[in-house]
């Protein structure tokens, strides 16, 4: 089988690479489609997945109603050479749109209920892969799992962090450090979205690096005081930083829940609620603010937690009972596909075979 997997944010490389690992030793075939915009081509070569790039992502309106047919171009003629079997990704309008050109199956991922994006994707797709926890109803074609994308890579079946990332770190392993992140806002789901404010940036900053060594993950440019904390290590090592840290507060949903999963105390700071993030907040893992009032009380009172390594694992592993693993059920489901699609129809509770 060929399979056609398009990338559109650094995480989506994570939550496919083990299922492309497994079925490539089965005898499946993979390309990788993506658009540069973080660190999506870096992690690609470190995993040695094979990929194309399409160029540079737009990021005005008018550039993204452009690359709408630029992207589907390129789309188009990697596919009529490459002949994938199956199309899949986390929600690519792109990917959706051409397979249903070509006449082959689409299975999406989504775990944030943007309907924008939805809109231009579902009806081209065949399967919407969804956590429970999303309120969104997307129909007869959403199947919803036990679990969150940041398990498909963050499962301890596949995850083992390893102490040499204190070299990457270049500080010594009995030294707490913090992990802080801040996004671009310039994603079509951010429009009218925020989280710290300038000032409220300065105080975390402030804050952290009296108390922690700090370091900074950004997609936007950050300010020049700001410039020496910057996270200096490969893209691929950023999980093993994210587990050792003594706490990850930012902006993003993505790392808030990777630092979840891993038993690291999280806090996410954003307008824009997720689902995931909420689910975890059930289990003391995640926290979540829609601004960043009252964030650096919560810092401060995590840290009076005595055992905090400890109880956050107990926490983790809480979490892991209760999920399934989606690599085994993606596998299971693609090559049985139609078939596991009937199966989870009638009875979707088959999934937890798969923990």
């Amino acid at each position: 089988m060929k399979i056609l997997i398009d990338i559109g944010h650094p995480a989506h490389v994570h939550v496919f690479k083990h299922f492309a690992f497994e079925m490539q030793k089965k005898g499946h075939e993979f390309i990788f489609t993506c658009r540069e915009k973080e660190f999506e081509i870096e992690l690609l070569k470190a995993y040695n997945l094979k990929y194309i790039s399409f160029g540079k992502k737009y990021k005005s309106i008018s550039g993204k109603i452009l690359g709408l047919l630029v992207f589907n171009f390129k789309m188009l003629i990697t596919a009529l050479k490459f002949k994938p079997d199956v199309f899949m990704s986390v929600g690519s309008m792109y990917a959706a749109q051409v397979s249903s050109l070509l006449g082959k199956p689409h299975f999406a991922f989504e775990d944030t209920g943007n309907m924008e994006q939805i809109r231009l994707y579902l009806p081209f797709t065949q399967v919407v892969f969804s956590p429970y926890e999303i309120p969104e109803d997307l129909g007869k074609k959403q199947i919803r799992y036990h679990a969150y994308h940041e398990l498909a890579y963050l499962n301890p079946k596949y995850f083992m962090p390893n102490k040499s990332i204190y070299k990457y770190l270049n500080i010594n392993e009995d030294r707490k450090f913090a992990i802080l992140r801040f996004v671009s806002w310039d994603a079509t789901h951010d429009v009218g979205q925020g989280g710290f404010t300038a000032n409220q940036k300065d105080e975390i900053v402030t804050y952290l690096s009296s108390k922690y060594q700090l370091f900074i993950s950004s997609e936007a440019d950050v300010p020049e005081n700001y410039e020496k904390y910057l996270f200096k290590i490969p893209p691929d090592k950023i999980h093993h930083a994210m587990a050792y840290a003594d706490i990850v507060i930012g902006e993003g949903a993505t790392m808030a829940s990777e630092a979840g999963v891993l038993g690291t105390p999280s806090i996410y700071v954003n307008s824009l609620r997720r689902c995931y993030n909420e689910d975890q907040e059930k289990y003391g893992l995640v926290f979540n603010f829609q601004s960043g009032e009252g964030v650096l009380d919560k810092i401060k009172e995590l840290e009076k937690i005595k055992n905090k390594k400890k109880i956050f694992q107990e926490r983790k592993e809480k979490l892991l009972k209760e999920k399934i693993d989606i690599t085994l059920f993606l596998i299971w489901f693609i090559e049985n596909y139609p078939e596991s699609r009937k199966i989870m129809k009638q009875n979707p509770e088959y999934q937890n075979k798969f923990k």
